[in-house]
């Protein structure tokens, strides 16, 4: 693979910033033969203490000294308070995803790669939402398009459905480093954005997928088994949404025997979009 000077410096630096330390060569190597040489080596003399640097002498090396990026500043509930001032003053979808874009408070966007802000039909009767985005997801910029988003379209398949007519989101709209899980205060950054995006999507069923965006939308404690299953509700402009929390593609990757569960939760999403559609019609 042939990287140009700028792609190879990208990627050594998305290495770095995803926790990478250590290169592996394609040559085998004998690490015990190494310590074993390294311990009938005779010792190193003892380094002379290192000075410490002067300070820079003149404006031109003050310039030259590294500039790290600012952090947020002020209390988790300013930081809240600036999201949802954000949040509130956009109407349309793609006023909120420009929102996103310049939102810096939240210190995940200084390590992901992209924006994840949705993918699918915006005015898709059916809305997912996960929990944040993944390394696929960061990468190209959409939700679920990894292994656990392959799953997804071939879930939705069994029903009748396919991105062109339902809506996918997440509660994180930046990948947590390493996939760990987000912090209170970033879920309280991202908090009011997902609610004004349900807002403006308006869609006809909401399904969260795992128990971190389950708990968001119903306001439980429960585990996404216990919560798996039962119709809730959820206020979407005054109206009382249905909501079917389930089971997320990436838990089913680990446990299979599970599809069963979901297949149910999918099977009960059919049937209640087959019911509105009537009611419509």
């Amino acid at each position: 693979m042939n990287l140009s000077r700028q792609d190879a410096f990208e990627l050594l630096k998305w290495y770095v910033e995803m926790g990478v330390d250590e290169v592996i060569g394609d040559a085998p190597m004998d690490r015990y033969a190494q310590s074993a040489a390294a311990a009938k080596a005779p010792p190193k003399p003892p380094a002379a203490p290192r000075k410490a640097p002067l300070p820079p002498r003149n404006f031109a090396e003050s310039r030259a000294a590294p500039v790290t990026a600012p952090s947020a500043t002020g209390s988790a509930d300013e930081l809240a308070a600036s999201a949802e001032e954000r949040a509130a003053r956009c109407t349309t979808l793609e006023e909120l995803r420009q929102a996103l874009e310049s939102f810096d408070e939240c210190g995940l966007k200084r390590t992901a790669k992209n924006l994840v802000f949705s993918d699918g039909n915006p005015e898709g009767r059916v809305m997912f939402i996960g929990e944040a985005p993944g390394r696929d997801e960061d990468l190209q910029g959409k939700s679920f398009v990894g292994r656990s988003g392959q799953l997804l379209d071939r879930m939705l398949a069994a029903i009748g459905l396919d991105r062109d007519s339902v809506y996918i989101a997440n509660v994180i709209y930046w990948r947590p480093p390493g996939n760990r899980d987000p912090s209170p205060v970033e879920m309280a950054q991202c908090r009011p954005f997902i609610k004004r995006q349900i807002e403006l999507a308006d869609p006809q069923i909401i399904v969260p997928i795992g128990a971190v965006p389950a708990r968001e939308l119903i306001g439980t404690t429960s585990g996404i088994l216990r919560l798996r299953g039962q119709w809730k509700s959820y206020k979407v402009n005054g109206r009382d949404v249905p909501v079917m929390p389930s089971l997320h593609p990436a838990y089913l990757l680990r446990q299979p025997a599970q599809k069963k569960l979901a297949w149910r939760d999918f099977l009960a999403i059919r049937r209640k979009l087959d019911e509105l559609q009537q009611q419509d019609g």
